[in-house]
């Protein structure tokens, strides 16, 4: 049976974890030169030496995530036989929905798509025409679609079914217990959910600092403030407080209506660009890069450095990959939460295809918006990110539509909500993964690992700004992603192991997606 976690801090995990956390932090503010420095010479190294890893693992999860979900292995319910799904399919799919937006799809809506214009990806088209406006639109889905996600669902799923079927706390740690056994208990399974926590402080903190970069672009590109360290260090600040607010004073209610709220608001923003923009040049794009896409999908996925421009494979490919793997223990905390007597199939189909919708739509707007101006109207976009960066990208668009000031404003306040709501969520995964698991861990350690994150995102952003967060993905991801491995042999084997103990394959009852109790 299971033991209730307990809300106490599990030594084992918090100290190292805090250790590692505070030590950058404090090692970034006594020598942000040597930090970097260093940084830069491991990120080199991880590129030269392990790139392809973070190529052929993010295939292999798209590709074992679908098989699980179309094998029979896919009716087995992530729970017991008996259970059924917590939530409603409607509620399920608008909660999906909600966990495929945030700070990212903001940040490199219409800055990803436009920078591949300009410098198409492998040198695949000849820049700012047509050719190179398909493509950028191409790998824009390609980053944010199907392959992050199933790294998300392989994530989720593995936790969903050792917390839910097998009754085991809900650690990263929980899903090795088939290769460990009772280890997961001890240094190794402690070492892996230290290894996740600081995986989440750094893909956590690169979000942060994106958000904290477009909100000070925002301010500048509409009210002349300037932009530097120090202004987006004070958003960070100003928004870190918001944050500690929410998590001790009871407010989480709003932050909940708030985080709601914004949900519309982005819904109406592209609804607002897509009524007014180009809306058949955005249809036509949809389907036309959608065609390419799916007809790429392989040779994309196992594109590494040997024959293509290994600079732009790191900032791109690899950097998403490696931001998308250190997320993987959060949004599968909050995936596997709601899936909770769902089907594998069930889980995978709907974590897989409805954010990967939500990718497309959302890219196909901003971005659609943004090339039609390249291609037939104003344009600007690609001087403006070469001039003043990425984070100016969508406030030069909306500038081109009517109510700019407004619309300038209103995507701020969705980046800044963003900013609240998801350190908050990541904050509590952090303080699940030291507190042994508890889904309620004290508001302290919750608080303070939101700080810590905040902390990281300022030296980051003192340390190199989009350049320092990429940096810090990549090395906080890579550790992780033979975690990524192991747990997904670490499933098959407990996937196995269920049909020894339950049955054969054909005793998986059809009506109920559970095991048929028939022991060899």
């Amino acid at each position: 049976m299971k033991e209730t976690p307990g809300r106490g801090l599990d030594a084992g995990v918090f100290w190292p974890a805090i250790a590692i956390a505070l030590g950058f932090v404090l090692w970034g503010v006594a020598a942000p030169d040597s930090l970097a420095g260093i940084a830069g010479a491991v990120l080199a190294w991880i590129i030269r030496v392990f790139g392809w890893s973070f190529v052929i693992s993010t295939a292999f999860f798209l590709a074992f995530a679908v098989f699980l979900a179309f094998s029979r292995f896919g009716r087995i319910k992530l729970g017991h036989d008996d259970e059924v799904p917590e939530f409603s399919t409607r509620s399920w799919i608008c909660m999906m929905f909600s966990v495929g937006m945030g700070i990212g799809l903001m940040f490199w809506g219409v800055a990803e798509p436009v920078s591949h214009f300009g410098t198409p990806p492998h040198g695949l088209a000849q820049p700012q025409t047509r050719e190179a406006a398909l493509v950028a639109m191409q790998y824009a889905y390609f980053h944010w679609a199907l392959h992050p996600w199933a790294i998300y669902a392989m994530a989720g799923l593995a936790m969903a079914y050792f917390s839910y079927r097998r009754d085991l706390p809900t650690l990263v740690s929980s899903a090795f217990h088939p290769l460990l056994g009772d280890r997961i208990h001890g240094p190794i399974g402690r070492t892996i959910d230290v290894l996740a926590i600081i995986a989440t402080l750094f893909g956590t903190a690169t979000s942060l600092g994106l958000g904290a970069q477009q909100i000070n672009s925002g301010m500048n590109y509409l009210w002349g403030t300037g932009e530097s360290a120090g202004i987006a260090l004070s958003i960070i600040a100003v928004l870190s407080i918001l944050f500690i607010l929410s998590a001790v004073s009871g407010v989480g209610k709003g932050i909940q209506f708030l985080s709601n709220m914004n949900m519309l608001i982005a819904l109406l923003l592209l609804l607002f660009l897509a009524a007014l923009g180009p809306t058949v040049f955005m249809l036509d794009t949809l389907i036309e890069a959608m065609g390419y896409y799916f007809g790429d999908l392989v040779s994309m996925s196992f594109r590494t450095s040997a024959f293509s421009d290994s600079k732009w494979l790191a900032s791109w490919t690899i950097f998403y990959w490696a931001w998308w793997i250190s997320w993987a223990p959060f949004v599968g905390v909050f995936i596997a939460r709601i899936s909770r007597g769902r089907t594998i199939r069930e889980f995978v189909v709907g974590v897989l295809v409805i954010p990967s919708a939500v990718t497309f739509v959302w890219f196909t707007v901003m971005g659609g918006s943004a090339l039609h101006s390249e291609l037939m109207g104003p344009g600007g976009l690609v001087e403006a990110i070469a001039d003043k960066g990425a984070p100016v990208s969508l406030f030069a668009l909306l500038e081109q539509y009517p109510l700019a000031s407004l619309t300038s404003v209103v995507a701020m306040f969705l980046v800044a909500i963003f900013f609240v709501s998801g350190a908050d969520a990541a904050s509590v995964v952090m303080g699940m993964l030291s507190s042994r698991g508890t889904p309620q861990p004290r508001a302290g350690i919750v608080v303070l690992w939101g700080v810590l994150a905040a902390a990281a995102a300022s030296v980051l952003l003192v340390m190199g700004g989009l350049d320092g967060l990429q940096t810090a993905s990549i090395i906080a991801a890579a550790p992780f992603l033979l975690v990524m491995v192991g747990l997904c042999g670490s499933l098959w084997k407990g996937l196995l192991d269920d049909i020894e103990v339950h049955g054969h394959f054909e005793e998986i009852d059809p009506h109920t997606g559970g095991l048929k109790d028939r022991l060899h």
